[in-house]
């Protein structure tokens, strides 16, 4: 009798998204720089951080009255430290606890305040723009439909992904955890489909090609109404 090859072969699952970026963390998958949590270089090289801030600065900056911010995918927060000062108040979320736990204890401001929350499941701090900095990537489609469904609720999002140079086809699933979706040439697009998100306006803030053909760090704002 021939065998069924494919009876014995199990399903892939999912690996918790918290898991996946415990162990980031926990075995220095982006690096370690010699420090206890590291976000790897796409918040620390020079050539990518200086430009972003002086983006995002300027856009902070505009407001007559100081906005807040929900920096979502807070990460080791050597980003989100220098635009503190240019807002009404800062939440800064991730979801791995001990990262968060080591980031209450390292920043201190009156206008700071830092959450673990799961923000695929979990309901977000209210404020008036969302930072997302090279956060959908690492997502599954299902858990990026379900932080858009909850971002059409502020005024402004300012998203930053790192897409494959040229055309692409966006928005290819992916299991969550440390990769990205550019190795299947693909990147995220919110306005693509299947997401499809609704905006107003979107402007380009900032482009960075990035050496030896490993594409582009884009960075959009959204208005959203």
């Amino acid at each position: 009798m021939k065998k069924n090859k494919n009876k014995n072969k199990k399903t892939k699952n999912p690996w918790p998204t918290k898991e996946a970026m415990k162990q980031v963390y926990e075995m220095n998958l982006w690096g370690t720089n010699n420090a206890q949590f590291y976000s790897g270089e796409g918040s620390h090289h020079p050539e990518i951080v200086r430009p972003y801030l002086t983006a995002v600065s300027s856009f902070l900056m505009g407001f007559k009255k100081p906005i807040t911010v929900c920096d979502l995918g807070c990460g080791d927060f050597n980003i989100g430290k220098e635009l503190v000062k240019h807002t009404d108040n800062y939440f800064a979320v991730d979801i791995v606890p001990e990262l968060i736990a080591h980031l209450q204890l390292t920043y201190k401001e009156e206008k700071l305040k830092f959450f673990c929350l799961d923000i695929s499941t979990d309901d977000l701090p209210t404020g008036d723009c969302v930072i997302l900095r090279q956060v959908l990537q690492h997502l599954s489609n299902i858990e990026v439909h379900n932080i858009l469904n909850k971002l059409k609720y502020f005024k402004f999002i300012i998203l930053t992904e790192h897409l494959p140079n040229g055309s692409f086809t966006p928005n290819k699933n992916i299991l969550s955890g440390q990769g990205i979706r550019i190795k299947k040439q693909s990147g995220i697009k919110i306005i693509a489909p299947p997401f499809n998100f609704q905006v107003k306006e979107e402007k380009q803030l900032l482009s960075n090609k990035l050496s030896e053909n490993k594409g582009i760090i884009v960075t959009t704002l959204y208005t959203v109404f």
